[in-house]
C-alpha cells in the first residue's frame, strides 16, 4: 500500500506538481523518517511545487534537521531542495526566526556550502551578531579562503564593517553553484504545463540544455527572469502575511501605498524588467538587495556570455541582446553601473572583436565608475587601443563616443559627490573606492592623454575624416569646460595631431567648433587663474598656459593677421619650396577669406557685393566696410563659436578710412 500511494505521489509531482497542502505534509512525512531513509530520499525528490511551498513546511523540516538523526547526504539533498525552490516560498519571516538554528549546520564540513549558500539568501543587518561573525573567520582559518564563506562574509561585511576586520577579495568568482539538477527537468516540466502559473520565475537557474554532441558550452541562462513574487493573488499566504506581489505593481501611485508592504524576490534578476521595481530598490538603499543583484549578473555576464562558445545560433544572440539592452537600460534608470558589469567588461575586452554587440558593450563601457591611474592602462587601454588601430572608421568613432561619454559622467559623479576631504564614487557598486581628488584627477588626465593619443593617430589612419574629427572635437568640447561646469581644476590641452587637423578642416564646421572650443579654454584659464591667486588651493601649470597661448598666437595669426608660413611661426615651409607651389602670397592661404573651409562663403559674399563684376579679387573684401560686413555674412551662417572666438581673442580696430582691417592681437592668458 506505501509503494503503490508512493508511486502515485511521485507521478502527480513530477508531472503536475504537488499543491502546498500536500507539499507541507510530505516534507513533514520524510523528515520525520517515519518511512525511513530511502522512502525520505524518495519523497524529497518528487517535491515539485506547481504553486508556492508554505514557509511553516520548511520551518518545521528544520527542526526536524535539528532532532532526527538524519544521514549526512539526505540532509545535503534536503538543503538543496530548499535552495532550489527557495524563491517559490510564500514568505521567509519566520524561516530568518530560526536563523541562528541553520547557522549551527555551519560547521558541518558536508553541509557548510549548502548552509553558507541559504545564510546568504536569509541575511538582514539584524542577523549579523558578533559571535557568527568569529564563529566564519574560525571556519575558514580550518577550511581555508573558500569561495562559500567569503562570499557570507562579504555581506556581513556590508551590513557590519566594523565586525570583519578580514581583507576581502573586491572581486571574486561566484561562490555558490546551482544544485537544481535533481528537479531541473521536472521543475521546468511543471512551469510549461502551468502555463506561467508557478509563482517564482524558475528560467534563469532551471532551464533544460537540450542533449547535443558538441561539449562546448551554449547560451542557456541568460534569459531575464519575468517579475513575479514568490505570493500569489488568491493565497491564503497573501492575505495573512499582507504582502503586496510584486507583478501586481502597475503604477506610481501603487508603489507608494504599498511601500511597506513589498518584500523583494529572491531572484533578483526579474529586477531588471520594470522600472517601478528599480525605484523600490532605490528606495529601500538594501546593500544586500544590491550584492545579490550583483551575483545574480556576475553568474549571467561571466558564465553564461563571457565563457560561453560563439555558435549560440539565433536564439542565444537575441538572449543575450535582451540582457545586455536590459542591463543598460537599468544602470541608465539608476545613474550608476555595477560592479559585477565592470568585472565582465575587463575581462571580455580582452576577446572581444569590436563588431559582437558593439553599441551594448560600448553602452555599457562608458556606465564604469572611475579606474585608479595605476591600472587603467592594463584593465582598459591595452584592450581598446589593439580594436582602435585595426577597426574601421566607425568603430573609432564608436569608440571616441563612448569614452567622452564615460569622462562626462566621470566628471558629473565628481560635480556631485565631491567631498572637502575625498571622493566616493562607489555609488551602489559595492566595490567601494574611497579616491582622493588627487587620485581623480590623475585618472582623468591618464584618460585625456590616452584619447589625445588614439585621436592624433586615427586621424593619420583615416586621412583627417570629418566625420571622426567630429567626435573628437565633441571630446575636446567636455575636456575644455572641467574647470567651470565641473568644478575640477584641471586643463588639459588637445595635442599639435587634434588642434592642426581641426584648424586647417576643409569643413566650416570643424574650424567653427575648434574656435568654440579654444573661446570655452580661455574662460577656464582666465577663471582658474584668478581663482588660484585669490584661494592658493590649486595651481594650473604654466606649460598649459604656454601650450593655449602658442595655440591661440597661432589660430589669430592664420585666421585674422594672414601670417601663414611666415618666418618666426610655428609651421615653416621653405621658401623655394612655395616659390615651386606658385601659389601667390602663400601666407594668406588659410585666412578667413582664403581658408578651404570658408572659401565658398567668401565667393558668395564677393558676388553680393559685386555682382557686375567679371573677374573675382576677394582681396577688395578687406578694403574698407567690406571687411565688417564679410564678418557679419560669416556669422550669420551659423558660426557663433568662430564668433565667440573672435570677439573674446582679437582686438579689432576701427574700420574707417583703413585699408589693415585684417590685423590684431591676441590678449595673453598668461605671462
Amino acid at each position: 500500500m506505501l509503494e503503490r500511494n508512493l508511486v502515485q505521489v511521485e507521478r502527480v509531482g513530477l508531472s503536475r506538481g504537488l499543491p502546498p497542502e500536500a507539499i507541507s505534509v510530505m516534507l513533514d512525512y520524510a523528515m520525520s523518517l517515519r518511512m525511513g531513509g530511502m522512502m525520505c530520499v524518495r519523497v524529497l525528490k518528487c517535491l515539485i511545487p506547481a504553486t508556492v511551498v508554505p514557509q511553516e513546511a520548511v520551518v518545521r523540516a528544520v527542526a526536524w534537521l535539528c532532532v532526527s538523526k538524519i544521514a549526512i547526504s539526505t540532509q545535503v539533498l534536503f538543503l538543496r531542495w530548499v535552495l532550489t525552490v527557495f524563491d517559490m516560498i510564500d514568505s521567509k519571516d519566520n524561516l530568518r526566526a530560526v536563523y541562528g538554528f541553520i547557522f549551527h549546520f555551519v560547521t558541518e564540513e558536508n553541509l557548510s556550502p549548502y548552509i553558507c549558500h541559504l545564510l546568504y539568501l536569509l541575511t538582514r543587518r539584524e542577523s549579523v551578531r558578533p559571535f557568527r561573525v568569529r564563529k566564519l573567520l574560525d571556519l575558514q582559518t580550518k577550511m581555508g579562503r573558500q569561495p562559500f564563506l567569503l562570499h557570507l562574509l562579504s555581506l556581513y561585511k556590508v551590513f557590519c564593517p566594523e565586525l570583519v576586520t578580514l581583507a576581502l577579495p573586491s572581486r571574486m568568482r561566484s561562490g555558490f553553484k546551482n544544485h537544481n539538477s535533481t528537479w531541473k527537468a521536472a521543475l521546468s516540466a511543471v512551469q510549461k504545463r502551468n502555463n506561467g502559473q508557478v509563482s517564482s520565475d524558475i528560467s534563469l537557474t532551471l532551464g533544460v540544455k537540450h542533449k547535443t554532441n558538441s561539449r562546448k558550452r551554449k547560451y542557456h541562462h541568460l534569459e531575464v527572469p519575468s517579475l513575479s513574487s514568490s505570493v500569489q493573488r488568491n493565497s491564503p499566504f497573501s492575505s495573512s502575511r499582507k504582502v503586496f506581489p510584486l507583478e501586481q505593481l502597475h503604477t506610481f501611485p501603487q508603489l507608494l501605498d504599498n511601500l511597506h508592504r513589498i518584500e523583494l524576490p529572491s531572484q533578483m534578476g526579474s529586477l531588471l524588467g520594470s522600472n517601478l521595481a528599480l525605484c523600490y530598490l532605490d528606495y529601500v538603499q538594501d546593500d544586500s538587495a544590491f550584492l545579490r543583484l550583483n551575483f545574480w549578473l556576475g553568474h549571467a555576464l561571466h558564465e553564461e556570455f563571457l565563457f560561453c562558445s560563439g555558435d549560440g545560433g539565433s536564439g542565444s544572440s537575441s538572449e543575450a541582446l535582451h540582457l545586455l539592452n536590459r542591463l543598460l537600460s537599468t544602470q541608465q534608470f539608476l545613474q550608476e553601473g555595477f560592479s559585477s558589469t565592470e568585472g565582465f567588461l575587463y575581462k571580455f575586452l580582452n576577446v572581444w572583436d569590436g563588431s559582437l554587440l558593439r553599441p551594448q558593450i560600448l553602452g555599457l563601457l562608458s556606465d564604469i565608475p572611475v579606474v585608479p591611474s595605476s591600472c587603467i592602462n592594463q584593465l582598459l587601454f591595452e584592450p581598446l587601443v589593439q580594436l582602435f588601430f585595426t577597426s574601421t572608421l566607425f568603430f573609432k568613432c564608436s569608440v571616441i563616443d563612448c569614452l567622452n561619454n564615460m569622462l562626462s559622467k566621470w566628471l558629473t559623479w565628481h560635480s556631485v559627490y565631491a567631498l572637502e576631504d575625498g571622493l566616493d564614487i562607489s555609488l551602489h557598486s559595492h566595490t567601494p573606492m574611497n579616491m582622493t581628488l588627487s587620485g581623480f584627477m590623475d585618472s582623468v588626465v591618464e584618460l585625456v592623454h590616452f584619447v589625445g593619443r588614439l585621436a592624433a593617430v586615427g586621424l593619420q589612419l583615416e586621412g583627417c575624416h570629418s566625420l571622426l574629427l567630429s567626435f573628437i572635437l565633441d571630446f575636446y568640447e567636455t575636456v575644455c569646460d572641467m574647470f567651470l561646469k565641473y568644478g575640477l581644476p584641471l586643463v588639459v590641452m588637445p595635442p599639435v595631431g587634434v588642434f592642426y587637423p581641426a584648424l586647417f578642416a576643409t569643413d566650416p564646421v570643424s574650424v567653427d567648433r575648434l574656435g568654440y572650443i579654444m573661446y570655452r579654454y580661455k574662460k577656464n584659464l582666465t577663471s582658474a587663474k584668478c581663482q588660484q591667486q585669490e584661494t592658493k588651493a590649486f595651481h594650473i601649470s604654466r606649460q598649459t598656459y604656454r601650450e593655449f597661448n602658442h595655440y591661440l598666437s597661432f589660430m589669430v595669426s592664420c585666421l585674422w593677421n594672414a601670417k601663414m608660413f611666415l618666418p618666426g611661426m610655428a609651421i615653416v615651409v621653405d621658401q623655394e619650396l612655395l616659390s615651386l607651389s606658385k601659389v601667390p602670397e602663400p601666407w594668406t592661404s588659410f585666412d578667413l577669406i582664403h581658408h578651404p573651409a570658408f572659401l565658398g562663403y567668401a565667393l558668395d559674399f564677393h558676388h553680393k557685393c559685386w555682382p557686375e563684376r567679371k573677374e573675382v579679387d576677394l582681396n577688395s573684401i578687406k578694403a574698407g566696410k567690406q571687411w565688417d560686413w564679410y564678418l557679419e555674412f560669416l556669422f550669420s551662417q551659423g558660426f557663433q563659436g568662430l564668433q565667440q572666438f573672435v570677439q573674446s581673442s582679437i582686438t579689432r580696430r576701427s574700420a574707417a578710412g583703413t585699408n589693415d582691417q585684417g590685423q590684431g592681437d591676441r590678449q595673453p592668458t598668461s605671462s
